[in-house]
C-alpha cells in the first residue's frame, strides 16, 4: 500500500510523506503527513510506476480479486481497530462491491460488513448533504426485491433508527417524512398496497412512541424531498436506494459540461445503528474514472464528515 500511494502521488504531482505505522498510537497526526498502516496484501510489483508513459496496464484500472481482497482485508481491520479503542471512528472511501465479491466476500457495500463485523442486526445507510438527510429502508438490492423490503417491521426499525440519528446529531425533537413506495401513496390501492398494508401501520406505531412524524401518513415520493428542503423534516425514510439516492446527489453533485468536470461532489454516507462511527464522502462510480483524483478531494472528504461524526 505504501508503494501505491508514492506512485499514486508522482502521478499527480503530490509530495506524499507517508509515516508507516504497526499501531495507530505510531501516527504523528500532523498536516502533510500520511500516517499508513501498510498491511502488504498487494506485492509492489503488482503496482506498475504508472507515472511512466509506457507502464503496464495497473491492477487497479480494472476489477480484480487481488484489489479486492485487499480492500476487503482493510476494511475489517479498521472494524477491529474501533472495536479494540485503538481508534474512535472510522471514514471509508469508494469500494468495489465486485472487487470483494470476486475475492469471496459476499457483500453488496461497507454497511453491511460493518454490521455483519460488529453484530449490528438492526441498521441503516443514512445520505446526507448539509440539512438534507435520507435513511433507507433498502440498499443495495434489486428493484424487484426493494419493492418485496417494504414490511412494517423495518420501515419502523429505519423510523426509529433515523430518529435516534438525528438526536445524536444535536436535533432534540426530529421531525421525520416518510416516503410512500408507490405513484401518489398508491391512491388507496389504486396503484399498490404497500402504503396501506405495511408503511402507515409502520407511521402508527412510531406516533405511539413518540417519534414526530407531521404528516402521519407517507408523503408522495415525488414531493417528499422538496418538503425536506424546505424545513418541514429533519431527515426522510426512502423505501429503496435510488428514491433516496437519486435527490440528495441532484443536490450535491455539480457536472461542469462546458470544461467536462465535476465541479462539485459533496454529501456524506452514515451508517446509523452501529456501535461505533462510520463515515464516508460520497463518490462517483463509473464517472469518477473521466479525471483523476484532485488533491483538494481528500481535504473535502474530512470537511464533510465532520459533522457528522
Amino acid at each position: 500500500m505504501s508503494y501505491a500511494l508514492k506512485v499514486a502521488g508522482k502521478v499527480h504531482g503530490i509530495h506524499l510523506e507517508l509515516n508507516v505505522v504497526s499501531t495507530p498510537a505510531e501516527g504523528r497526526y500532523t498536516h502533510g503527513t500520511i500516517d499508513l498502516m501498510d498491511l502488504k496484501l498487494i506485492p509492489a510489483d503488482e503496482i506498475p510506476d504508472t507515472s511512466k508513459l509506457d507502464a503496464p496496464k495497473p491492477f487497479g484500472v480494472g476489477v480484480c480479486a487481488l484489489g479486492g481482497e485487499a480492500a476487503f482485508q482493510y476494511v475489517v481491520k479498521v472494524i477491529q481497530l474501533v472495536m479494540d479503542r485503538q481508534i474512535d471512528a472510522t471514514v471509508t472511501n469508494a469500494l468495489s462491491k465486485e472487487a470483494i465479491n470476486m475475492a469471496g466476500h459476499h457483500y453488496s457495500g461497507h454497511t453491511e460488513i460493518y454490521a455483519d463485523y460488529t453484530g449490528t442486526p438492526k441498521y441503516t445507510m443514512m445520505l446526507a448533504h448539509g440539512d438534507l438527510r435520507v435513511v433507507h429502508v433498502s440498499t443495495h438490492v434489486s428493484l424487484r426485491e426493494a419493492c418485496d423490503r417494504v414490511k412494517k417491521d423495518r420501515v419502523l426499525d429505519c423510523i426509529r433508527i433515523a430518529n435516534e440519528g438525528c438526536k445524536a446529531l444535536g436535533i432534540k425533537e426530529p421531525k421525520i417524512g416518510v416516503a410512500g413506495l408507490n405513484p401518489h401513496c398508491g391512491e388507496n390501492g389504486m396503484f399498490g398496497w404497500e402504503e396501506v398494508e405495511e408503511i402507515q401501520p409502520a407511521i402508527e406505531a412510531a406516533m405511539a412512541e413518540g417519534i414526530i412524524i407531521p404528516e402521519k401518513k407517507p408523503t408522495p415520493p415525488d414531493t417528499v424531498f422538496s418538503k425536506a428542503l424546505g424545513g418541514w423534516y429533519d431527515i426522510v425514510v426512502a423505501m429503496y436506494h435510488d428514491q433516496g439516492h437519486i435527490p440528495l446527489k441532484v443536490k450535491g453533485f455539480v457536472y461542469n459540461r462546458e470544461e467536462k468536470h465535476w465541479e462539485a461532489v459533496e454529501g456524506v454516507n452514515v451508517t446509523l445503528g452501529l456501535p461505533m462511527c462510520q463515515r464516508g464522502p460520497w463518490h462517483r462510480h463509473r464517472p469518477c474514472r473521466q479525471r483523476p483524483f484532485q488533491r483538494a478531494e481528500l481535504g473535502q472528504c474530512h470537511r464533510l464528515c465532520h459533522p457528522y461524526g
